[in-house]
């Protein structure tokens, strides 16, 4: 092993336990640094000239027309604006915070429009809320009352139903009798923001003690099941993520904390390799190509070599070795002749990390990491737990994978530390560079920063492994919302389809007329 590779950084920046939501000591934290190094000095390896994403910096109010947009919620501007009606059957769906959330974006944008002088009809923020404020009392988990509830299928194993369309079937479900009373179950039935908005006002918000120790949250035993990312049909999915950002914002702003999404320019990317390669190219690569994907297969490969390996992944592989590594791996392959009996297991853990570093965006993606570092700012354990459920389901769908893969592993690795030497924290650490650090943004930071990135980053990783089994959970008041647009828009679908029929029973009465008349005038 090469001793400059472990080498200790011995200038940190001063630790300051007002950083980070955690405090760390600073011994706690010799894994973060040395892994950083590590990284810093494999990109200087590399010389790869991977162009650097392109992080734009949005105008006046242009940020929440794209999250507008982002939300499902595009057709309030533009050409579109005079009938906004799908976007009317959606807001009617909304709780008190998330319809509070899109009005705050929809005056910015409608205010800068106008400063902009934008010639397409510019709404009125009072006119597209005045409908839902009218003749409805709220739930109390903050929706909007309706005369028809939805009850929730159970989609846990059964195939046959994982891609079905939520429906309005089950009607007149009533509002739970028991709502999670510990405070380590996490309720799905009560949005989110409604829920930090009632400790708000119960004053019940507690400050947390600065122990790294984790609660053990669960979900409490629903008698209709769990909803799992997976088990909804694609169009279903689609309206869940358009509300988990309104969820997310409306959260957010709940607690005071700034959201901001940013926007990758679009850059030329590799189109064939391995490393540095977007993750859509690669799947698609590896479905064309091999049978197998290369990520899972390196990560498989590790397990064989053997988890109990002490100091997996903390301890770095020979740089020149990687580096020889990567490039027989772009060469052989695809091609089958990589021998990967040759490969010792800290080099195959720092191909690891190396892969998930140099995607072209992050694992995390560009347009949420910031939002994922943000959670360190959040009050209580269980509302970062819960935004963190809201941004795992936010992720493009290859990004979301990539990351299940991963945190399933890191836990296959905690498992074994006896043997390892690895606990929870060990790997939270030596990872979190490795997710919130992509050298492709061309992130350049001074140390102060680093450390405040380093404690903060460090416990979202810890959150990420621990909490992974509940993040892929979808809330329970979200499919409940889905089902209520499915069930106005078929409502709506039946409404037009009885009046086409209608239209088609009166052109046919009416041509059956004249053909009798033309008849009898024949007959004459």
């Amino acid at each position: 092993m090469n001793q400059d590779t472990t080498t200790k950084i011995t200038e940190k920046p001063p630790f300051d336990r007002s950083s980070s939501q955690d405090s760390l000591d600073e011994l706690s934290m010799e894994d973060y640094w040395i892994e950083l190094e590590n990284i810093k000095r494999s990109h200087e390896n590399r010389q790869d000239n991977q162009e650097v994403v392109v992080v734009k910096e949005p105008d006046e109010g242009e940020l929440e027309e794209e999250w507008l947009k982002e939300a499902g919620l595009s057709n309030l501007f533009g050409d579109s604006a005079e009938d906004p009606q799908e976007s009317m059957v959606f807001l009617s769906t909304l709780t008190r915070t998330q319809a509070a959330a899109v009005q705050k974006r929809v005056e910015t944008v409608s205010q800068t429009l106008r400063k902009k002088n934008k010639q397409y009809h510019i709404p009125d923020v009072r006119d597209i809320f005045t409908q839902q404020r009218e003749s409805k009392e709220k739930a109390p988990d903050g929706t909007e009352s309706q005369s028809v509830r939805t009850n929730e299928n159970k989609y846990q194993g059964k195939d046959d139903q994982a891609s079905t369309p939520l429906g309005d079937k089950e009607l007149m479900l009533p509002v739970p009798e028991d709502t999670p009373a510990s405070e380590t179950d996490i309720n799905l039935e009560v949005s989110f923001a409604e829920q930090a908005v009632n400790q708000k006002e119960e004053k019940t918000q507690k400050s947390e003690s600065n122990d790294a120790s984790l609660p053990d949250f669960r979900l409490p035993k629903d008698k209709t099941g769990t909803t799992k990312v997976g088990d909804l049909a694609p169009q279903d999915m689609k309206k869940v993520c358009h509300l988990a950002l309104i969820e997310l914002t409306a959260l957010y702003d709940v607690l005071g904390v700034e959201l901001k999404q940013q926007k990758a320019a679009k850059i030329k990317t590799k189109d064939s390799g391995l490393f540095g390669v977007p993750l859509a190219t690669l799947l698609e690569q590896d479905q064309r190509k091999v049978a197998h994907n290369f990520y899972f297969m390196l990560i498989s490969q590790i397990e064989e070599g053997g988890l109990e390996t002490e100091g997996l992944l903390r301890i770095p592989g020979a740089a020149i070795r990687v580096k020889n590594l990567c490039q027989e791996l772009e060469a052989k392959f695809y091609e089958g002749t990589f021998n990967w009996e040759s490969v010792k297991q800290h080099d195959a853990a720092s191909l690891l990390k190396l892969f998930i570093r140099e995607l072209p965006q992050p694992l995390l993606s560009v347009e949420y990491l910031r939002a994922f570092q943000a959670v360190q700012n959040l009050p209580t354990k269980k509302q970062q737990l819960q935004a963190l459920n809201l941004l795992v389901i936010l992720l493009p769908d290859a990004n979301r994978d990539t990351l299940k893969a991963l945190l399933e592993f890191l836990q296959r690795v905690i498992d074994n530390k006896e043997k390892n030497k690895m606990t929870v924290m060990n790997v939270a650490m030596v990872m979190a560079p490795n997710l919130f650090m992509c050298h492709a943004l061309g992130l350049k930071s001074n140390e102060q920063r680093e450390f405040g990135m380093a404690a903060g980053t460090a416990n979202i990783m810890h959150l990420l492994i621990k909490y992974q089994k509940l993040l892929w959970t979808i809330p329970k008041f979200i499919v409940n919302q889905v089902r209520k647009q499915n069930t106005e828009s078929h409502k709506k679908d039946r409404k037009a389809m009885k009046k086409l029929l209608k239209k088609m029973a009166y052109d046919r009465e009416k041509y059956e007329k004249q053909d009798k008349s033309t008849n009898d005038v024949r007959k004459l």
